[in-house]
């Protein structure tokens, strides 16, 4: 077994910060909603931060779009999401051994060798609880995080924008 580098350490911790402190902040989600799209855009991205811990923003900006424009919801949100899956990269490139034997992260390990930063794309596409465990993944195998970034924040812009239209149609029966 191999010693951890001080690179990948300084990643393992900065995981285990951003989701710690992703945490508090969605405590202060209300304030957050107030601030419109800047709120959304941190809504998700904190939503998005905190490795295996479910923080449910996809709510919120289904709420928030009752009242805001959905397009740019959606948008604002979306990059925010995929921003926040870094901390799952991080976490990967850190170390996985906690999770290498789920059949979920060999799945998406799978699927990211062989299709790259089309996989994460289709899986930040899709509702995918599980999406941290690509992000996991992703940065174990090494892949570039500017590369894991922008496939992450396409996918996540596609699917905010379409909750943030299903949110304004169902509005008025809430």
């Amino acid at each position: 077994m191999r010693k951890a580098f001080p690179k990948e350490a300084a990643y393992l911790a900065g995981a285990i910060a951003i989701t710690v402190a992703s945490a508090y902040l969605f405590s202060k989600f209300e304030f957050l909603r107030q601030l419109g799209y800047a709120g959304a855009f941190l809504i998700s991205l904190i939503s998005s931060a905190s490795v295996l811990f479910p923080v449910p923003g996809v709510a919120v900006v289904f709420a928030m779009a009752s009242y805001l424009d959905p397009l740019l919801l959606g948008i604002a949100a979306g990059i925010g999401s995929g921003l926040g899956e870094i901390s799952g990269y991080m976490a990967g490139y850190a170390g996985h051994r906690v999770v290498e034997n789920a059949k979920t992260y060999r799945l998406h390990k799978e699927k990211i060798e062989k299709y790259g930063a089309a996989a994460i794309f289709a899986l930040a596409l899709l509702p995918n609880p599980a999406f941290d465990l690509a992000g996991i993944a992703a940065g174990a195998l090494r892949m570039p995080a500017w590369k894991f970034l922008l496939s992450a924040m396409a996918g996540k812009v596609i699917r905010y924008v379409a909750i943030a239209y299903i949110g304004e149609a169902a509005a008025p029966y809430f």
